[in-house]
């Protein structure tokens, strides 16, 4: 059995040890084994790797790197000295992290004044930290460090880089975009490039900018096998429908994370692909035989075992070949995270449920109970409960009642302080404020994205040849953009790139509430246009609802198709909406909405040689690996 952050390079280990939760808990039915060997960490750096060196290859070292522990050395002792002079309830709290907004949050506003209580009153062992500009969130962290008796462990959805949580902000009423961390292109982007080199560089970048801000558990990556064209709550978070692939750019994205700093956190074990059920809304449960979790969902999570990921993430999912249990989520089933992925799989890291207020959980259990039974299924870190004091309470009671023993509590608690302690942070909490203009969102890091992107872009449909573009600059061209009322940012970039080619460009915006009167007179105008381009802002959220697209944009396609009007159609987000607009002359996925894409999306419009493959079937339409290179020139000047 392999022990979690074993070295993964030649160049040395990554990051810290986890202790084994292993065993359970309630009446000590399981032997409880003692906690695996740790290594040292490894420290964070800018220096980026070779990038000449064959995709997926290992980074060399710093120089000043120190030589690498043997796995076996021993810590310097204080987790153990801090675990022993802690009470039941301060080892509870260690295991509890709530959520907290990365905003701007003065002493004595109501937002700051809440978490420094539960710091306080309950002593919390980490938080869980969204969307906020990087500043805020380093600044607001660091204030949170100093009032924790205890280093707090810090943990952020980083799925798509730093910029996922860190990024985003736009003043208003001048729609002026304030910056932030790097975004990349989602997972599935990175599956139609089908570079490990890319998924390292992502995985490299995120950590350095986490680290900078102070956080240290990107939740990330997301190892799901999205196998499943319908599914509501995957979709581009996955590295695409091959499970080996997405265990090879799953490892790579690892490797990237867990040598530069970060704790890599795979998710969400045993696999969310293959459902149609949203679980923030409902209990999504998957029926598939062992054989089958065996060959597709489960093949990411083994790599990423051999890996030495440091961290797993549960699924609110129910299994009932695994857990023999028809209504039980995975979060809460023992057969689940103990004996499949502690036992079998070998898996001696952190594991993190997930957050525990979705309505899979929330709606159909008692909310301290659900913490209680997370626990005895073999979690060491409660996430996001949706109250602390009601899970504190009721961990700290089934101790009392013998339902979970204390040396449980201890393993837990242990290996949490053990990663602080191996991570520094018990000598140093805090993030330099300086450091964070110079590693966060610097160009370096944005060109990678801008890479990713570009290489993504993948045309599945070019009837006519009607791409690559000429931009001529005379043409008449119309561009519409479908998005949520709440993206300001859809179409900003990528028509910014359209009107620097055609100087006569016309936009539109459209919602899910637009008139018909509207789509009517952008008929009228769509006849009187060279081209139009149509761009569908529609995102993962929105995949398999009843109608994916309002019947007014689908019928405006059509209307294209039949009235002969040149157009082209650009999914910047769920890539099975070609099955909502099959009339569509020319497809192109650009996979996401981020400003990166939108660019490389307008310009690969122009372009004769797109390499983006599918990493995804589009059933009774595309293959995996299907994607068109454009012929070198339009004929018809537009």
């Amino acid at each position: 059995m392999r022990p979690a952050f074993a070295p993964i390079s030649r160049f040395g280990p990554v990051l810290t040890a986890l202790v084994l939760v292993g065993g359970c808990a309630g009446s000590g039915s399981r032997s409880e084994p003692p906690p695996p060997p740790v290594t040292e960490m490894v420290p964070v750096v800018d220096a980026a790797p070779d990038r000449t060196a064959a995709p997926g290859a290992d980074a060399p070292p710093p120089a000043d790197a120190p030589a690498p522990r043997s796995p076996d050395a021993p810590g310097d002792g204080w987790a153990e000295a801090t675990l022993a002079q802690m009470s039941l309830r301060q080892k509870v709290g260690q295991m509890i992290m709530p959520f907290v907004l990365g905003d701007y949050a003065p002493e004595g506003s109501p937002g700051h004044d809440r978490i420094v209580r539960m710091l306080e009153e309950q002593e919390i062992g980490g938080l869980i930290v969204s969307v906020g500009s990087p500043t805020d969130v380093a600044l607001k962290l660091n204030d949170f460090q100093r009032h924790s008796r205890l280093p707090l462990l810090v943990g952020a959805d980083m799925e798509s880089g730093a910029g996922f949580r860190l990024r985003g902000a736009v003043h208003l009423p001048g729609n002026v975009p304030l910056g932030g961390a790097t975004e990349f292109p989602p997972p599935m982007a990175v599956g139609a490039t089908g570079s490990a080199e890319l998924a390292y560089e992502m995985g490299r970048i995120t950590a350095l900018e986490a680290r900078a801000v102070g956080v240290h558990v990107p939740f990330a990556p997301v190892l799901d096998v999205n196998s499943n064209p319908d599914n509501p709550i995957i979709n581009t978070r996955s590295f695409g429908e091959q499970p080996r692939e997405v265990a090879r750019l799953g490892a790579a994205f690892i490797r990237g994370v867990q040598e530069h700093g970060a704790i890599a956190t795979a998710k969400h074990f045993p696999g969310h692909g293959d459902t149609e059920t949203d679980s923030h809304l409902a209990l999504p449960v998957i029926r598939s035989p062992r054989e089958r979790l065996d060959s597709v969902e489960l093949v990411p999570f083994r790599a990423a075992v051999e890996s030495g990921v440091g961290a797993i993430m549960t699924a609110h999912i129910a299994v009932p070949s695994l857990s023999g249990e028809e209504e039980t989520p995975s979060t809460l089933a023992e057969g689940v995270l103990t004996d499949l992925l502690r036992r079998d799989l070998g898996f001696e890291g952190l594991l993190f449920t997930d957050a525990m207020d979705m309505d899979a959980i929330d709606a159909r259990f008692p909310r301290g109970e659900a913490s209680v039974r997370a626990v005895i299924a073999g979690a060491d870190v409660v996430l996001m409960p949706p109250s602390v004091p009601e899970a504190a309470d009721a961990l700290v009671d089934a101790v009392r009642q013998g339902r979970i023993s204390e040396a449980r509590i201890d393993r837990s608690a242990l290996a949490i302080l053990r990663v602080k302690e191996r991570m520094g942070l018990h000598r140093q909490r805090t993030v330099d404020l300086d450091r964070v203009g110079r590693v966060v969102g610097v160009p370096s890091h944005e060109a990678v994205a801008d890479d990713v992107a570009k290489r993504s872009v993948t045309l599945l449909r070019n009837r006519g040849d009607l791409l690559p573009l000429l931009g001529t600059r005379s043409a008449r061209v119309l561009s519409v953009s479908l998005r949520r009322d709440s993206d300001l940012m859809a179409g900003r970039t990528f028509d910014g790139v359209l009107r620097n080619r055609y100087p006569r460009l016309v936009t539109a915006t459209l919602t899910r509430d637009t008139r018909p009167e509207i789509y009517r007179e952008l008929a009228l105008d769509a006849q009187r246009s060279d081209l139009v381009v149509v761009s569908l802002y529609v995102n993962w959220s929105q995949a398999a609802s009843d109608e994916p697209l309002p019947e007014g944009i689908t019928d405006f396609i059509a209307e294209l198709e039949r009235s002969g009007t040149p157009h082209v159609v650009v999914s910047f987000g769920n890539p099975y909406l070609l099955r909502e607009v099959p009339s569509s002359r020319a497809y192109l996925l650009a996979w996401s909405g981020a400003e990166t894409s939108q660019r490389a999306a307008a310009r690969a419009l122009f372009e004769g040689r797109l390499t983006g493959r599918m990493p995804i079937q589009l059933p009774s339409w595309f293959s995996i690996g299907d994607g068109l290179i454009a012929a070198p020139l339009a004929g018809d000047g537009r």
